[in-house]
């Protein structure tokens, strides 16, 4: 089965990051967001993938190229950038004549999933997750059997509270090229863009039966909250757990964390939950729940849930204090 991933938009939501990344190479738990993706993918058995890409799309090309050049890969360009089913409408020739259904995953999205198993079910199927606040996503209705009556895109009064987490698998394409060049054709937009749910609710009422498949974990990567609590998720898996670090001159590592190559740390409290990019200098700091870019330097520094892009750089403050009795300071 191929892999569609739409990765053209702006990530307006992680500035200033997305000024210089695409959102979807933003770094977390010791990869980006579109490595993850890619990664688990692959596991699942999936080779053959077609990118969507726009804006800072030579980065995304450049990235794949580099660390996955084993993948058999299409670039499509979006441009101007019109929503999700825009971007798929245009790399539908890339997907509309493929037997074996397609698989669509959001470049912004980490989820928990067997996807093994989610590929093996008969007929279409839709990612779902229960959320307190369903009109902030693509919705899903379902009847008593299960199947889909419903998909509707950011509702204001919502009848169901299972969310669309980004990950979609239909097992006929070339139905969904056509309801996509529908909703083009006919300027079907709902919020101002073309939805891949306009697309999915045509096919449903033109017949096509779809079901959903709860994951256990969803991380919309596309705001900083969100984006650390993926961090602090994938860094409590088994593989960063047992993982034994170097030795930093009086420094302590509470785990899980993820140091990348080349770090000089010293006189430092490294933990939880911290993914620190590569060749990155850390001096006389308290660091937690945070992520650290490549190439970056921290000295005297007090921080936790940060973000810190990579080539960046921070120093704190550093007091020698003369304190007499009955004496208050408070830097706050």
């Amino acid at each position: 089965m191929k892999a569609v991933i739409p990765v053209a938009g702006i990530g307006s939501r992680l500035r200033p990051h997305t000024h210089t990344q695409p959102k979807s190479l933003v770094p977390v738990a010791g990869n980006t967001i579109l490595g993850h993706i890619i990664d688990r993918l692959q596991d699942a058995g999936i080779e053959e993938f077609v990118f969507i890409i726009g804006y800072l799309g030579e980065k995304i090309e450049s990235y794949v190229r580099r660390y996955y050049p084993q993948l058999r890969s299409t670039f499509v360009v979006q441009e101007p950038r019109e929503g999700i089913g825009h971007a798929l409408w245009l790399a539908r020739d890339t997907f509309r004549h493929d037997q074996d259904g397609v698989l669509i995953m959001l470049g912004d999205t980490i989820v928990d999933v067997d996807l093994r198993e989610m590929l093996g079910r008969e007929g279409n199927v839709l990612a779902v997750k229960e959320v307190k606040t369903p009109s902030i996503f693509g919705v899903v209705e379902t009847n008593n059997s299960g199947r889909v009556t419903k998909v509707i895109e950011k509702p204001r009064i919502p009848k169901s509270n299972y969310a669309l987490v980004g990950l979609y698998k239909i097992a006929d394409p070339a139905w969904l090229a056509s309801a996509l060049e529908r909703i083009i054709e006919q300027d079907l937009r709902t919020h101002n863009e073309f939805q891949l749910t306009d697309a999915l609710m045509l096919m449903i009422q033109d017949g096509a039966q779809m079901t959903t498949a709860p994951v256990d974990h969803w991380f919309d990567c596309g705001r900083k909250d969100s984006l650390l609590e993926a961090n602090a998720k994938l860094l409590n898996r088994p593989e960063f757990l047992g993982n034994k670090y170097p030795e930093f001159p009086d420094t302590i590592i509470i785990p899980p964390v993820s140091i990348g190559k080349d770090c000089q740390i010293s006189h430092s409290i490294i933990g939880p939950n911290v993914a620190i990019g590569d060749r990155t200098i850390v001096k006389n700091t308290i660091l937690s729940d945070s992520i650290i870019g490549s190439y970056s330097e921290l000295r005297q520094a007090v921080m936790h849930d940060c973000i810190v892009g990579s080539d960046a750089s921070f120093r704190g403050l550093n007091h020698s204090l003369n304190i007499g009795d009955n004496t208050e300071i408070d830097y706050s």
